[in-house]
Parts: C-alpha cells; sequence; structure tokens
C-alpha cells in the first residue's frame, strides 16, 4: 500500500496528457480559422494578391522569411528535446557524463549552414528591392499625394486637375471612411506617386498595396506601381501627427482608364484646373538645416 505521503501512482503523466490536449485544440481551431488564400499571402490583407505590380515580391519575400524561420527553428527546437531526452541523466549513471571538448563536423555545420542562410536572405532581399522600392518606371499618370491636418490633397499632374480633401468625421459606424477623399488610379496604368506633407509629418499607407511612404515637410518622396487589380482600398496615415490622426482616412479607387478619365474631367467641369501648389502649406516651423549652411556661405 502507498503511503499517504507519496503520490498516487500515474497522476503525474495527467497534466501532461492535458497540455497536449488542449495545445491540439486550440492549434485546430486556429488553422481551421484560416482560408487558403490567407495562408497564399502570408497573413497579409486578402485583397493584397495581384493588386499592384510590388505586392506579389512582398509577399514572396515575407513568406520565404518566416518559411525559412520556421524550419530553423523545428530544426532547432527538435535537437534541443533531441538532446534533452537522449543524454538525460539515468538513475543508473554515476559521476559525470564525458566531456568533449569540440566536434568539428558539428561546428563546421553550425557555421555553414548560418551563412547560407544569410546569403540566401540577402539576394532574396536585393531581389525584392529591386522591383519595389528602387522601381522607378516612368509613369504614364504623374500624381501628387499632399497630406494635411487632417486630410488628403490630390493634384493629379498628368492631367492638371486636383482634389482638395475635407477630414472624415468619425461617427462609429461601420464605414467611416465612406465619405472619405478618395485617390482614383487608373487600372494597368504605371504610376508615379509623388508625396509631400503641407505642415507635419505624416505618412501615405495602403495596407492592401503593401507599401509605405513616410511624408516629410520639405521633402518629397515617391512610388512607382501598376494597379492590377481594380476595386476600393482603404488608406489611412500611419505617422501621429495631431488630435485628429483617426480621422486622417482616405480611399482609393482603381479603375478603367475610361473611368479614370471621365473623373478628371468631372473635375475639370468642377473648376478643378490646375494644381494645388504650395501656397497652403504650414511649414514656416520648418528649418532644413542644410538650407541654413548653404545661406550661411554665401
Amino acid at each position: 500500500m502507498d503511503s499517504p505521503n507519496q503520490p498516487v501512482r500515474g497522476k503525474r503523466r495527467i497534466w501532461p496528457r492535458r497540455l497536449v490536449a488542449v495545445g491540439a485544440v486550440a492549434m485546430t481551431a486556429l488553422l481551421a480559422g484560416c482560408s487558403r488564400e490567407v495562408w497564399e499571402v502570408g497573413f497579409f490583407p486578402v485583397e493584397s494578391k495581384g493588386a499592384t505590380s510590388h505586392t506579389d515580391a512582398y509577399t514572396a519575400l515575407w513568406n520565404g522569411g518566416w518559411i525559412a524561420a520556421l524550419l530553423v527553428g523545428l530544426v532547432t527546437w527538435g535537437l534541443i528535446l533531441w538532446c534533452v531526452i537522449a543524454f538525460r541523466r539515468k538513475k543508473s549513471d554515476r559521476g559525470l557524463p564525458v566531456q568533449l571538448a569540440y566536434n568539428m563536423p558539428i561546428e563546421i555545420l553550425y557555421t555553414v549552414i548560418p551563412i547560407i542562410l544569410v546569403v540566401g536572405f540577402f539576394f532574396h532581399n536585393v531581389s525584392a528591392l529591386e522591383k519595389t522600392i528602387d522601381d522607378e518606371t516612368p509613369g504614364e499618370q504623374v500624381i501628387e499625394v499632399v497630406g494635411k491636418q487632417w486630410a488628403w490633397d490630390f493634384n493629379y499632374v498628368t492631367e492638371d486637375v486636383h482634389y482638395a480633401g475635407v477630414q472624415v468625421n468619425l461617427d462609429g459606424t461601420e464605414q467611416p471612411g465612406y465619405d472619405a477623399p478618395t485617390l482614383y488610379l487608373p487600372a494597368d496604368t504605371d504610376i508615379e506617386l509623388v508625396m509631400r506633407s503641407r505642415d507635419v509629418i505624416h505618412s501615405f499607407w495602403v495596407p492592401a498595396f503593401l507599401e509605405k511612404r513616410d511624408m516629410i515637410p520639405g521633402r518629397e518622396s515617391s512610388i512607382h506601381l501598376r494597379p492590377l487589380k481594380e476595386g476600393t482600398y482603404v488608406g489611412k496615415c500611419a505617422e501621429l501627427c495631431g488630435e485628429f490622426h483617426a480621422e486622417m482616412l482616405f480611399n482609393v479607387e482603381v479603375v478603367p482608364e475610361n473611368e479614370f478619365i471621365e473623373y478628371t474631367d468631372s473635375l475639370r467641369e468642377q473648376g478643378n484646373t490646375g494644381i494645388l501648389g504650395p501656397d497652403y502649406d504650414r511649414t514656416e516651423w520648418y528649418q532644413n538645416p542644410y538650407e541654413q549652411e548653404e545661406g550661411a556661405e554665401q
């Protein structure tokens, strides 16, 4: 008979079994909620698949990175568990186990594999950058995106018309950006988006495009891309820019080229000809240090 102070035989294995069962159920529930499309885009927004000429390159880079990291993690965890189990101390063991100063094949393996992984990641990154960030394809349509507290202006430079946005008022509905400023882009057309700010730092972000650009006063940034999939995409400012930052929303409408021309013609008919220049900027507080140095030298 067991002593009352001894644990009941067999109960030590109950909690590990329960943890394994709970983990299996949780993993099954998690994976069951993920569709094939979600896996294909690496948990990026589903609408990003084929949205622009850049999104597939970003998705391939992201998926390749986390899959490689997961495989390395699985091998590492497997080796750790194998060592814990295979080389655990047994009741029959006496003294310390055999001590090894080094193992040349293992050390070479642990050196060569990381080098191969780093070199592979490097060239994969360079290839993705050449297709996206370094893309300087001349734009058939040049559009200037101007951020301001707390809305957006869109200058359709090639068509010589503009749209002046008004701040969105969040009202708690499911579609707070329904009346948000809307940027129209022609599908299957090379676009050059030139971005700048009228006042403070903003950030142009369309989650489905998988790209973001900061808009710093006194500087211009740009994105060269080709919208491929027609539809409506949600955009927002991704830089805390003041009290109503949360209301600095906008929409992107990717439409056929003829519909884009009709839209710009409607702006022209409304009298929105020309572009909105720096006359409305509030950057008097900003001084470019390089310009100050040039002025001092003169």
